[in-house]
């Protein structure tokens, strides 16, 4: 067994144990660190098939910003999850069928690389030999170059998403002074200034 299959085992059987734990573990914030082992363990992966790219996007993205997030979110809302859990099996028929579909599919594509070989050469654009060209350069040449327009379409489509969740969610709070610049530059003395008329000995 060479070194290179001996870590592919490793990280992969850590991985499998990490994601069983995952949904195995009773306490939230340990399924999040053990979510992360997983993420750390499958860029493992990654790195071992040369594809170093998607290796440390899955390390910035998954692990740097949303399994962070979603630990602090449960670390500081104390959420009640016994009372969340309570009716989590109405839901597990339609759980069920979800994971029946996504087995299928897997089967379909692991099963059609194995039975029919012939598919993987009629690839229009073959992944080159990571001796000839790097993993990063090689997506690069494919997305800015064939792709352009869908990864500008891309990013578009995020940004509509980003500033429709932002419009959703923002709440403006009728107690809070603001500045209005139109009705600063709109005043004029009569209105800015008030003359009061105080008699003697009396305050205002």
């Amino acid at each position: 067994m060479g070194l290179q299959a001996l870590f592919f085992y490793l990280f992969a059987f850590i991985a499998v144990a990490s994601a069983f734990m995952v949904i195995a573990a009773r306490n939230p914030v340990y399924s999040v660190l053990f979510l992360i082992l997983t993420f750390f363990n499958a860029a493992g992966l990654f790195l071992l098939t040369g594809a170093e790219f998607l290796a440390m996007i899955l390390l910035v993205v998954y692990v740097g910003a949303v399994a962070v997030l979603f630990l602090f979110v449960v670390m500081m809302l104390d959420i009640d999850f016994t009372e969340l859990r309570a009716g989590v099996l109405e839901y597990a028929p339609i759980g069920a069928l979800i994971g029946l579909i996504l087995a299928a599919e897997l089967i379909v594509v692991v099963g059609g690389s194995a039975f029919s070989p012939e598919i993987a050469k009629g690839i229009a654009m073959p992944i080159p030999a990571p001796s000839e060209r790097t993993n990063t350069a090689a997506l690069g040449d494919v997305l800015y170059t064939h792709y352009v327009y869908f990864f500008q379409i891309a990013g578009l489509v995020l940004l509509v998403a980003m500033i429709g969740a932002i419009v959703l969610t923002l709440r403006h709070r009728q107690n809070i002074k603001r500045q209005s610049i139109p009705q600063q530059v709109a005043r004029t003395p009569e209105t800015a200034v008030e003359v009061v008329t105080v008699k003697p000995g009396q305050g205002i």
